[in-house]
């Protein structure tokens, strides 16, 4: 059996995978707000309630939005602001009495994806997290790409190519970033910046699709912009797929319209990768947490 458990904003999840890759445990607890000890106290008490239903002990995985600084051991980037700064990996494993292994949630939905999802027996994958954030991560031959930055995958905070005009500044204080464009409040910002219209990323959606003409130029700048930062990627590891992941991963007419904008910015003649929809949704992350036993990662 493997554990995996998922921190976010506002829930902690955690289940339980035998060795098919199913779930034989779920629960979902609230995220103890701003208070870092508590959030350890309920990681713990989670694993310890998700042994005793199922009678049994495993390794633990953990995914983080956020990473652990090669440099000093302590959380970085983490947009769960009391994990900053925090040594996580230690006190998890304090509080276990075991070894844990921490990744960046994107790198967790990656390793899923690529593991037992949309993406399984690709030998190269790049998971793409676009939701209130924009990540990603990298899984080569079913190991999950790490650098010794703890940045492998982290396609967000480039700048967004192919843009002249004034760029919108990255909550990380660098302006026109790929975030700020192609995460949902960035395609809300977009709209309103060009209707003055205020409307959230489904209602654009369902507005382009019901012929607004300024909602479908809203999704076609997207899309475009959603090409362009992909084929960068795609210039550089060549992956043969790429799965979306986040709330914007629903939209159905990404997987029509971006491939057919990629052969205008990927350098080669052909383009073989594939993009696809996750397979296991807003569970990829948790379950990839779990499969970070016992695979190790792939160091660069």
């Amino acid at each position: 059996m493997r554990i995996g458990i998922d921190i976010g904003g506002t829930k902690i999840e955690g289940i339980a995978l035998d060795a098919a890759g199913s779930i034989v445990f779920r629960e979902r607890i609230p995220t103890p707000a701003g208070d870092y000890g508590a959030i350890v106290a309920a990681v713990a008490a989670l694993v310890e309630r998700i042994e005793r239903n199922t009678n049994n002990t495993g390794p633990v995985g953990i995914g983080i939005p956020g990473a652990i600084s090669p440099a000093s051991g302590l959380v970085k980037n983490a947009n769960s602001t009391c994990l900053i700064g925090m040594p996580l990996d230690r006190d998890l494993a304090l509080a276990l009495a075991r070894d844990v292994r921490i990744a960046n949630d994107a790198d967790c939905f990656a390793l899923s994806e690529a593991r037992d999802g949309a993406a399984a027996g690709f030998a190269s994958v790049f998971g793409v997290i676009l939701g209130t954030g924009v990540g990603g991560g990298i899984v080569i031959d079913g190991a999950l790409l790490s650098g010794p930055n703890a940045i492998a995958g982290e396609w967000g905070h480039n700048p967004m190519p192919g843009e002249v005009r004034a760029m919108p500044v990255c909550y990380c204080g660098r302006p026109g970033c790929i975030e700020t464009y192609l995460s949902g409040p960035g395609l809300s910002a977009d709209h309103r910046g060009a209707t003055g219209q205020t409307l959230s990323p489904p209602e654009i959606v369902a507005a382009a699709e019901g012929g607004n003409r300024d909602a479908e130029a809203t999704m076609a700048r997207y899309e475009r912009r959603l090409a362009r930062a992909l084929a960068t990627v795609i210039n550089i590891i060549d992956p043969a797929a790429v799965v979306l992941g986040g709330g914007l991963s629903g939209i159905d007419r990404l997987y029509r319209n971006v491939p057919a904008l990629l052969p205008l910015y990927v350098f080669s003649d052909t383009i073989k990768t594939v993009l696809l929809p996750p397979k296991f949704g807003d569970s990829s992350g948790v379950r990839g947490a779990a499969w970070l036993w016992p695979e190790p990662s792939r160091k660069l």
